[in-house]
């Protein structure tokens, strides 16, 4: 194998082989190819993008890696769910354990920060104690035990794959449709699962911002699930605004808690309760849509979703006391209040450069192996068309020091576009996609 040849073809526009792509990635999994190599092959497939062959290959031997695990000596049907990515999105947290306390096997691996998007694992860890690199072994014991298990991606599963994630993160090639499904359903079908729920993201704070590209990454991704044999259905919400108030490691975990209380934003518990009811639907909980939200619903707002979550912050060292008292959870010593500019309506978001001001405060990682701060972030408390006084508190920001606070709050006004009349507001949930094609939902 030539791996500059490859990487010129591939710049080029050429198709290549199965055995030229797995040659490629192992190489790279063994360092016979260069970390500056693959990262040019990135770039190349992020402009090219990569034939249904290619992509076949690309997800086999990420998946083929390392170890794929077998979860069959668990009862029940085991059920995932994963996020496209965006800017507030703390669903996992609060989804895990409500799937859970309804009888869901749920065996969730995710991933860290990438781009200006949150990582649930940072999130996660933000809770003193709490380990996400469970061992197999631990994993599949908690599986068995509690129904549920949020761990980071282990040193056994789909390595390649760890290693291309991180590498795709500080080499702007995180928007390319192949590269993103290849990532995310390599970890899946390694992990075990029987069935998969996607949240799709659409608008300018996700990595695929047209509709168009959001539903062409949704069947890409089903597609791949039903070559392996896994049920795969996808709902795309959107990104065009924050998902919630809370962005930040810390922040995220105190308003998932809320939301596990009956207390969260509305839409994040919107977002939750449609996934959760796809996930009852698959794992066969719940016969049809109605009856699977009612119930997700209801374990929200008597706690026993909360109780769950309980039970796995004890499982996974962490502290359990942070779920009644968030003041536990990392703090940031400044905060800064973001007030609006001018009266008028919320109109539009820039979420992207949302996500970019949380990373620029230490929230994300702007290179490989950084270390974020996990008690800084924001709470931006107006959604679009909401009206707005000038001078009115609009958000805050959570700082490291008062010069990073009021670059923040600069950057949050200078993404917040208020308008003098009420805007047209675009549905959260719009569409729900299966292997049979794409279902509009009413607004």
């Amino acid at each position: 194998m030539n791996a500059y040849h490859l990487v010129q073809r591939k710049r080029d526009g050429e198709s290549l082989t199965p055995d030229e792509i797995a040659a490629f990635f192992t190489g790279y999994a063994t360092g016979d190819v260069a970390e500056y190599q693959m990262a040019a092959f990135l770039m190349a497939v992020h402009f090219r993008g990569l034939s249904p062959t290619e992509l076949t290959a690309l997800v086999d031997v990420m998946l083929r890696s390392g170890e794929v695990l077998d979860l069959t000596a668990v009862a029940g049907v085991k059920v995932d769910k994963h996020s496209t990515g965006g800017v507030g999105d703390k669903v996992s947290l609060v989804l895990a354990p409500l799937a859970a306390s309804l009888g869901v096997v749920v065996p969730m691996m995710s991933g860290r920060g990438l781009g200006h998007s949150g990582g649930t694992v940072d999130k996660l860890e933000s809770i003193p104690g709490f380990r996400t690199d469970l061992t197999v072994a631990e994993f599949r014991a908690q599986l068995e035990r509690l129904g549920c298990a949020l761990i980071a991606q282990t040193a056994e599963v789909a390595p390649l794959d760890r290693r291309l994630y991180a590498l795709r993160d500080v080499t702007a090639t995180v928007e390319s449709i192949p590269l993103i499904a290849s990532s995310i359903m390599s970890k899946k079908l390694a992990e075990g699962i029987d069935a998969l729920v996607l949240d799709v993201k659409e608008g300018n704070g996700a990595f695929l911002p047209e509709p168009e590209q959001a539903e062409a990454l949704a069947q890409t991704m089903i597609e791949i699930g039903e070559r392996y044999g896994r049920r795969v259905v996808a709902v795309v919400t959107a990104m065009d605004r924050p998902l919630g108030w809370a962005i930040g490691n810390a922040l995220e975990v105190e308003e998932a808690v809320l939301t596990l209380r009956g207390e969260g934003p509305p839409d994040l518990r919107e977002v939750t309760i449609a996934l959760a009811a796809e996930m009852l639907r698959l794992a066969g909980v719940a016969a049809e849509d109605r009856e699977a939200r009612e119930r997700a619903g209801r374990a929200l707002d008597d706690g026993s979703a909360l109780e769950t979550l309980r039970a796995i912050v004890q499982a996974q060292g962490g502290n359990p006391a942070v779920l009644d008292d968030p003041a536990l959870l990392p703090q940031a010593p400044v905060r800064r209040p973001i007030e609006a500019e001018r009266s008028g309506f919320a109109a539009a978001f820039d979420v992207r450069a949302i996500g970019l001001a949380a990373v620029e405060l230490g929230a994300g990682r702007r290179a490989l192996g950084a270390t974020i701060d996990p008690g800084v972030g924001f709470h931006i408390t107006v959604k679009p068309g909401d009206a707005v006084a000038v001078g009115e508190r609009i958000g805050t920001v959570y700082a490291a020091d008062p010069a990073g606070a009021e670059a923040a709050a600069a950057a949050v006004r200078a993404a917040i576009r208020i308008a003098a009349g009420p805007p047209a507001v675009a549905t959260l949930i719009s569409r729900r996609i299966t292997a049979a094609g794409v279902e509009r939902l009413a607004g």
